[in-house]
């Protein structure tokens, strides 16, 4: 019988070694067990961004729910996910990332029991808002763990592991969602979408109290540095302050309050950078370092992720809410529509770090102009076919913007970090994941205010109600589309090759 603790390795040649060859890399089986509990965590979280779009619809009848609620249920998770990130990562330098893991990931687990049970819109919105803010505690552990119980030369092999469960997460949330509701109706079936986190998250948190290490939670070569919680209350009420506008203006009619809290956000914004700067010269550790956006290129980097997700996320949210509300499809047919986008995005995303490699900031460039093909395709596709379209007319769209986004999502962060020096890099890679994630929380706000903004039925029975969405989602998707098209233009402030330090 094998020892189950024994060391697995990687390489070539015998553990002495031949002259000329690399001595084989021992990777502790631990390691392995480890990275299995991390990754069910992290399966869970990014399934979570994409199944609950083909829930929508069905959430809105069941709960009665407003067209803004729909627009929380996605921009509430997005954003408590990213404002989490930063100071979840500090607080698991300072204490351990086993136990702050264990604890964002039974908060999670909690949430998403809760998001089941929901009675009502103010429900739905606060227990979808705490699953976000713990899927944010517990990530950022994922990758901290990594670094300390894998070797250096494993890492690579690691982390590619992790980006196809990245890939096969966010590709199966739609498919799974409308199996899930086809079979359990709608609704039981949308209770259940948030349910099959449950056993997942159960089983995870059983191992991980027995699989993730607790010798080596710190880096001792990393030094621990305080959580500036000033700066995170002021980023957070600023973010906020202008999301609440965006997403329920449009539902209010626009009053005084929504323009004043525009303003007060943006006060709250400058207020944060002040702060940030004010911390930074007493020598203390700043949520978000000023001297990274003294990198003019690095400034721009942050602005194409934030536009990036903007235009890639709101994608689905338009086509689902069409497809079943308006078209009056079922979930899992709204499922099944987003197939060829999944398939491009595996594919792709599985070539990106080697064209990457080859091509340098060209697969950036490939993969946004293919995304802002596909989504202009989609208008047109809209806008000439009308409320008779099918899924046919969508897969060679969704197909060229599935290749394009895994061209893009796995790179780009690398190319942007890239614009900062080497010893910048952790920071700098901190407050991207929080732009991405922003990104993806005010892209949702805007294209639901222009999306729901637009829709007036003129008629009753079904084929005014087909035209009305269809209207209001050609005219969404062009807000995408433009989301894109910047994005493209961004692109081009990123360095063309990135250092093989970074």
């Amino acid at each position: 019988m094998s020892d189950t603790n024994a060391p697995t390795t990687t390489g070539a040649g015998s553990g002495t070694g031949t002259p000329g060859t690399r001595p084989p890399v021992v990777i502790p089986r631990h390691a392995w067990q480890a990275l299995i509990v991390l990754l069910a965590g992290m399966f869970m979280a990014l399934l979570d961004t994409t199944i609950v779009n083909v829930a929508l619809p069905t959430i809105r009848e069941s709960l009665n729910a407003s067209e803004a609620t729909l627009s929380w249920i996605i921009s509430g998770y997005a954003l408590a996910f990213g404002l989490a990130l930063i100071p979840a990562g500090r607080l698991g330098d300072r204490i351990g990332h086993k136990w702050v893991f264990f604890t964002g990931l039974a908060l999670f687990t909690i949430a998403s029991l809760a998001c089941g049970l929901a009675q009502n819109d103010l429900q739905m919105i606060i227990a979808r808002v705490v699953q976000g803010l713990a899927g944010g505690i517990f990530v950022p552990a994922v990758t901290a763990v990594i670094q300390l119980v894998f070797p250096p030369m494993a890492r690579g092999k690691a982390f590619a592991i992790m980006g196809s469960v990245i890939g096969v997460s966010t590709a199966l949330g739609p498919i799974l969602g409308g199996l899930i509701i086809q079979a359990f109706g709608d609704e039981n079936g949308w209770r259940l979408v948030f349910w099959v986190n449950l056993p997942i998250g159960v089983a995870a948190l059983i191992a991980a109290v027995f699989m993730l290490p607790a010798g080596a939670e710190r880096d001792p070569n990393k030094p621990s540095s305080g959580i500036d919680f000033v700066g995170l209350v002021l980023l957070s009420g600023g973010l906020v302050a202008l999301l609440v506008p965006l997403i329920e203006g449009q539902d209010q009619g626009w009053p005084l309050w929504t323009y004043l809290t525009l303003a007060a956000g943006a006060l709250l914004l400058v207020l944060f950078g002040a702060w940030e700067v004010n911390y930074t010269r007493r020598g203390k550790s700043p949520l978000v370092p000023p001297h990274l956006f003294s990198h003019p290129a690095f400034s721009g980097g942050v602005v194409l992720a934030l536009v990036y997700f903007a235009a890639f996320t709101s994608i689905f949210f338009t086509i689902s809410i069409l497809w079943q509300a308006g078209l009056g499809h079922t979930a899992l047919e709204s499922g099944l529509v987003s197939i060829p986008f999944a398939i491009g995005n595996i594919v792709a995303a599985s070539q990106s770090n080697r064209l990457a490699q080859r091509l340098g900031r060209t697969v950036l460039v490939i993969g946004v102009t293919l995304v802002t093909t596909g989504l202009i395709w989609i208008y047109l596709a809209l806008l000439l076919i009308g409320p008779s379209i099918t899924n046919w007319e969508l897969l060679p769209p969704l197909l060229i913007a599935g290749l394009g986004s895994g061209f893009f999502i796995a790179p780009n962060a690398q190319f942007i970090v890239a614009t900062v020096d080497r010893a910048e890099a952790g920071a700098a890679s901190g407050v991207v994941g929080v732009m991405q994630r922003v990104g993806a929380a005010v892209g949702i706000a805007v294209i639901g205010s222009v999306l729901f903004g637009n829709l007036v039925v003129t008629g009753p029975g079904k084929d005014a109600l087909a035209s009305a969405f269809t209207t209001a989602a050609t005219d969404a998707m062009a807000v995408s589309a433009a989301f894109s098209v910047l994005a493209l233009l961004l692109v081009f402030v990123l360095p063309k090759r990135v250092d093989a330090h970074f």
